[in-house]
């Protein structure tokens, strides 16, 4: 077993302008997430946030820290949320097993001192999708599954983004010191997420597309409103971005993607929306 880990580092939105295809590709897309055997991170400056992914095979995989974190584990200072994105498996965090199943989440709290994933069947492992964030206080773990999530249902059909929003670690679901984590879900014949656009500079965002067919692709808009870039995608990347950066997408087909933040607050609609007319 392997964990493999890279730093990135925070950008000005000036330079940003500046950037080509390639340059945008190397600072904020992140290409495998998931490596049978092995644990992926990033280590982002911006909100010190990690995204990563771990897939158990044969044998468990145990979350350790990495030398940016100058800690004794991975939790020391540190909350961590976790959804399935793919087969049935658990996590074991400090003796204590937790089942998860296909876009289950599990929200691991700062202190926890043992995390390990392991799949249910070799020959169809779990993919699991982790997020985590600096926390300042303790919170106990919780197992968050879509029947426990606050869902809403937004757009529709005529505006091609007819979507299931599955809040799962916010506030009002499970307490966190600032980590949010949910999953949206587009309806067969919507393309668009986050649409109209919105930027909320108290926090950053992650994204993370997953069932998204081998032959489709997700196109990815970041950047100030009035200077837009994009980025296409496909299945299981991330894509990083800036408190100063929209986020909204359009797929060749229908998709899920996941959405973290950390910052400023937990407000989740704390959004300075953007109107599709002012886009550039």
């Amino acid at each position: 077993m392997a964990t493999i880990y890279e730093e990135r580092y925070a950008y000005h939105p000036d330079d940003f302008k500046t950037y080509d295809t390639q340059k945008i590709r190397k600072e904020f897309l992140v290409e495998k997430v998931m490596d049978p055997g092995n644990i992926r991170l990033v280590y982002s400056a911006i909100e010190r946030y990690i995204l990563g992914g771990a897939v158990p095979v044969d044998k468990p995989l145990k979350l350790e820290p990495i030398d940016p974190l100058k800690a004794e584990f991975f939790c020391y200072r540190r909350e961590v949320g976790v959804i399935s994105v793919a087969g049935p498996g658990s996590i074991v965090v400090d003796g204590t097993e937790y089942k998860m199943n296909f876009k289950d989440a599990l929200y691991i709290g700062k202190g926890s001192k043992d995390v390990e994933f392991r799949s249910e069947n070799p020959e169809n492992p779990a993919h699991f999708y982790i997020n985590s964030a600096p926390a300042h206080k303790e919170y106990p773990v919780k197992h968050v599954t879509q029947g426990d999530a606050n869902v809403l249902h937004l757009g529709s059909l005529e505006s091609s983004n007819e979507r299931k929003i599955y809040q799962l670690l916010i506030n009002t679901v499970v307490e966190t010191c600032q980590l949010q984590m949910g999953l949206t879900e587009l309806m067969p014949g919507s393309v668009w997420n986050t649409m109209p656009p919105h930027q909320h500079n108290r926090r950053n965002e992650v994204y993370f597309y997953f069932n998204v067919p081998e032959d489709q692709a997700v196109c990815h808009i970041m950047g100030q409103p009035d200077e837009t870039r994009h980025l296409w995608m496909h299945n299981e990347q991330a894509v990083i971005s800036p408190n100063w950066s929209i986020h909204s997408a359009a797929g060749t087909s229908n998709y899920i993607f996941i959405w973290g933040m950390a910052g400023e607050n937990l407000d989740y609609t704390d959004m300075d929306h953007i109107k599709p007319t002012e886009l550039r």
